[in-house]
């Protein structure tokens, strides 16, 4: 299946990686705009009360003649989004993989991305449409582009780095979602200073992550290079692809050991990230101001956090820090459960500790997956790691729904999800990383 990629970094020198490291860092500095200020605080309000201004008198809007709850439309456009991309992971990263030319893949998958959300600028009056269309295009795109940025990792650190490296990946990205977000908030609170609407802000905020994104976009595309393969197949068409990519992955049992751990606890991190705001201003009855605000110092906090997990990382191994951050998150959780309502110091607290396992829980298990990687498949299986991280991240959202409906308290659906990181703790303590990385035909660094 896979031939002949180059994995190692070139002999020509240190310096020449370091700058390809330097420049990879930056695509997060240019991505993660869109997922702080578009998907997290932003588009989702905004859109919702777009499409409640074209809804019939029931409350409904029709596209394509189906009849959509207003409030329920950006929900389900993220959906679509979602299948869109899992449709498209598996053919592009195969393609990636066995022509070498990732670079031109990414760059067509950033700007179409970039260029979406600069386009959210005209999502006004009742133009739900476009909103959705929009958001569909940017969100497939980001997720392919993700999964091509993260295949990168192998190819620009040896195993003894990528720790190391995929920490700082995510701190550029929480860096410059902080610093971003700080200046939205400032437009966004005083746009009658600045002589705007309050949409005519939204629009301008949603619009400067896509010039943001295409604008630090071309660093990366600049120092990044391609690796030719010495041969090439054509890629499968969609399902089929990925139904390969799942054959060859059966070859590799621990490898998909360690990516059902990571689905499961990953759903968890997600969940947590989607619900908090909800569980603060519906349980605890905190103001909006509060709630943006504990996002902003989550963005803050994940930078060091990322920081620290990677050093934390180089002592102890990657495995043992990850196990670490799902006792953490436990912790937390349960702290949650407690919180008084009507009390922000208490909800920013929480706020303080998920922002400090956050970063690095991710890019350790990105940086550990990527050691599992059969040489010269690298896109192919990160568009898996992609989708376990973007299409399964339904049964989290589900457990807290059900659990809320059946008890009538946010309080009982946050600590339901103390199963997803339990569990996930389980299942990744259960596979053997060094005996997975030898099988799957790597080199196995001193401590992981």
């Amino acid at each position: 299946m896979g031939n002949g990629t180059v994995r190692t970094p070139p002999a020509d020198g240190a310096a020449e990686r370091r700058s390809e490291q330097r420049g990879w860092y930056f695509y997060d500095w240019a991505c993660s705009v869109y997922s702080t200020s578009v998907l997290t605080v932003f588009l989702g309000p905004y859109l919702t009360s777009v499409a409640k201004s074209a809804a019939d008198a029931d409350g409904y809007v029709h596209p394509l003649g189906i009849p959509v709850r207003a409030g329920s439309f950006f929900a389900y456009s993220v959906s679509l989004s979602v299948i869109v991309a899992v449709l498209v992971m598996p053919l592009v990263g195969a393609a990636a993989d066995r022509t070498g030319r990732k670079k031109p893949l990414l760059a067509a998958a950033a700007y179409t991305g970039a260029t979406a959300t600069a386009a959210m600028f005209f999502l006004d009056g009742d133009r739900y449409l476009l909103g959705g269309a929009l958001l569909v295009v940017a969100n497939a795109a980001q997720s392919v582009a993700m999964m091509l940025y993260n295949s990168y990792l192998p190819q620009i650190a040896p195993p003894d780095q990528r720790d190391a490296v995929s920490s700082r990946g995510w701190a550029f990205g929480y860096a410059a979602g902080s610093l971003v977000l700080v200046a939205n908030l400032v437009l966004y609170t005083g746009h009658e200073s600045f002589g705007l609407s309050e949409s005519a802000a939204v629009r301008i905020c949603l619009a400067s992550a896509g010039l943001w994104w295409g604008a630090f976009a071309i660093i990366p595309l600049r120092r990044l290079r391609d690796r030719r393969t010495a041969g090439g197949e054509a890629a499968l068409p969609g399902f089929r692809q990925l139904a390969a990519t799942v054959r060859d992955m059966r070859r590799h049992p621990l490898t998909l050991s360690f990516l059902l751990a990571y689905l499961v606890y990953n759903d968890g991190i997600q969940t947590v990230i989607s619900q908090a705001s909800i569980y603060g201003s519906e349980e605890l009855g905190l103001e909006q101001s509060t709630l943006i605000g504990a996002v902003l110092l989550v963005q803050v906090l994940a930078v060091a956090g990322a920081l620290a997990m990677g050093r934390l990382a180089r002592a102890y191994g990657a495995k043992r820090t990850i196990l670490g951050s799902l006792v953490a998150w436990t912790v937390t959780l349960a702290a949650g459960y407690f919180l008084p309502a009507g009390a922000p110091v208490w909800f920013f607290a929480l706020a303080a500790g998920i922002g400090l396992v956050l970063g690095g829980s991710q890019a350790l298990s990105r940086s550990l997956f990527s050691h599992l990687i059969p040489p010269g498949r690298e896109a192919e299986y990160f568009s898996a790691y992609e989708m376990s991280d973007r299409g399964m991240s339904w049964l989290g959202p589900l457990l807290f729904g059900i659990t809320y409906q059946l008890t009538g308290s946010y309080r009982d659906a946050i600590i339901s999800l103390v199963v997803f990181f339990v569990l996930g703790f389980a299942l990744l303590a259960r596979v053997p990383v060094r005996r997975a990385i030898g099988e799957a035909g790597n080199p196995v660094p001193d401590r992981i």
